[in-house]
């Protein structure tokens, strides 16, 4: 695979990180120099964390700048401070980039994250569906004009609503109502899970589940699940109990906008509201957003003040230049990278007796179960990132291990691919995750108990493998042209 000219920098911009760490070290040099270190490190290892990506310098320079100097509560056009032309214009642009690249109705890219763009769904939808009623019996025709008693009433309404979401041992996420989150207490919730056997979601189960749950919230979407969904099935569904369809596509969304993922598996024409962070696959800066139909807009946008503070408006700018940089036709060819990457990835580590959720992927990751090798998630994630392979630790259905040590380690191609490593290298770096598994060996704690946290590993073996990889990067520089002292 060709080089990949997504991280390259010309020689304006890397004067530009230079002088502004130079900068930086003039006030505080031991963050210039940790901000240094992270260049160096991210540039040496193998980058498998599937939710992290490299932005470009576009994206990267667009954050740093006097935008972040600005207060811009309230939206475009209709701020709450003076002298906000210069935000409306930056915000205008990102939401009209976000809206064709994905084909929404409306889109809010105010989000400080992809938990914030959660919030503003989940308010969203509830503000949509009570306000009304509340408002005719307070008969007022604004929600400013609700009295105290007005208030007190839609919070108990609000206060009682369902939600359904993926569980979290099965590829969901903690904001799809995860107990401890603020989504599991909001909502009365309830799981949807997968198949015990064949690891894919069930449909069946979670039509009956609706059925008798009878939510106003159906979550779909997914931070470990290593197959497609199909949101025309999910929409109908949610169509026979009543239920607002929400996608949190903030995993996937790259493989959206680069056209991987049509028809029935783009959620934006099935969904009443998508969310979505804007890093990740889609390379953008860290960041969240709301895309929604014309019926839900006016409620999103009232994000900010309901969730959200003043908007980061050099990020929103970020998120302007990364929207216009994935409407590009290369963009497309990156996202079929992506899986085609993750593709050979997972049967590299098939061939080499691995175990795989699900057998396989559709997507961007791979979930592989290491406790055939006597290991834990996090025995197994240590072990690699002393190797030079970055992963992380996830748990898989029914984990005996939790949510902590967990049995999985998750494993994506987003990053990798935005350097240009392709096929070629998926089957070597298989070769790589396996010959350090097989080598790690659980101990013993300090009680002289089995650990799930000790490990043992050769550090020859450890040294050969970092060595390996890399050489593996060399021929594909990461941020090439910049060339920090």
């Amino acid at each position: 695979m060709a080089q990949q000219p997504h991280t390259a920098a010309t020689p304006t911009a890397d004067a530009a990180f230079r002088s502004a760490l130079d900068v930086v070290a003039g006030v505080e040099p031991r963050i210039a120099a940790a901000i240094g270190q992270e260049l160096a490190d991210q540039r040496a290892s193998l980058k498998l964390i599937a939710s992290e990506n490299y932005a470009s310098p576009a994206v990267l320079l667009a954050m740093g700048n006097w935008l972040s100097d600005k207060y811009a509560e309230g939206t475009a056009g209709r701020r709450f401070y003076a002298g906000c032309r210069n935000v409306d214009t930056v915000e205008t642009i990102a939401a009209e980039h976000a809206r064709e690249l994905f084909g929404a109705d409306h889109a809010y890219v105010q989000p400080h994250s992809g938990i914030d763009a959660n919030l503003t769904a989940f308010w969203a939808v509830l503000s949509q569906r009570v306000e009304s009623p509340a408002l005719e019996r307070a008969e007022v025709r604004n929600v400013n004009d609700l009295t105290e008693e007005d208030w007190a009433r839609l919070r108990h309404e609000l206060g009682n609503q369902r939600m359904l979401g993926m569980s979290l041992d099965t590829g969901g996420h903690l904001t799809h109502g995860f107990r401890p989150n603020i989504s599991g207490k909001m909502f009365e919730q309830r799981s949807y899970g997968t198949d015990p056997v064949t690891g894919l979601i069930d449909y069946d189960a979670l039509r009956e589940t609706a059925r008798e749950f009878r939510p106003l919230i159906i979550v779909a979407g997914y931070s470990a699940y290593p197959r497609l969904v199909n949101f025309r099935t999910m929409r109908e569904i949610a169509d026979e109990v009543g239920a607002t369809l929400m996608v949190d596509m903030a995993h996937f969304a790259g493989l959206v906008a680069g056209k991987v993922l049509t028809g029935d598996h783009d959620p934006v024409p099935h969904a009443h509201i998508v969310t979505t962070t804007t890093h990740k696959s889609l390379r953008g800066p860290r960041g969240g957003m709301v895309l929604c139909t014309s019926e839900l807009a006016e409620h999103v946008d009232r994000g900010c003040p309901l969730v959200l503070g003043g908007p980061l408006s050099h990020v929103m700018a970020a998120k302007a230049v990364a929207f216009a940089e994935a409407r590009r036709p290369e963009f497309r060819t990156y996202a079929q990278a992506v899986v085609t990457n993750a593709q050979a990835l997972a049967e590299g580590l098939l061939r080499r007796g691995g175990t795989l959720v699900t057998g396989g992927t559709d997507n961007h990751l791979v979930l592989a179960d290491v406790s055939g090798y006597g290991l834990t998630g996090r025995q197994a994630e240590a072990a690699l990132l002393d190797s030079g392979i970055v992963t992380n630790r996830n748990s898989v259905p029914q984990d005996p291990n939790g949510a902590w040590y967990t049995s999985g380690v998750r494993i994506g191609t987003p990053a990798l691919t935005t350097r240009g490593l392709g096929v070629a290298e998926m089957d070597e770096i298989a070769e790589l995750i396996d010959t350090v598994l097989r080598a790690t060996t659980p101990t013993t704690a300090a009680n002289g108990s089995p650990s799930k946290a000790n490990y043992a590993l050769d550090p020859a073996l450890r040294d050969a493998v970092a060595k390996r990889a890399a050489e593996l990067l060399a021929p594909y520089p990461l941020y090439p042209g910049v060339a920090l002292a």
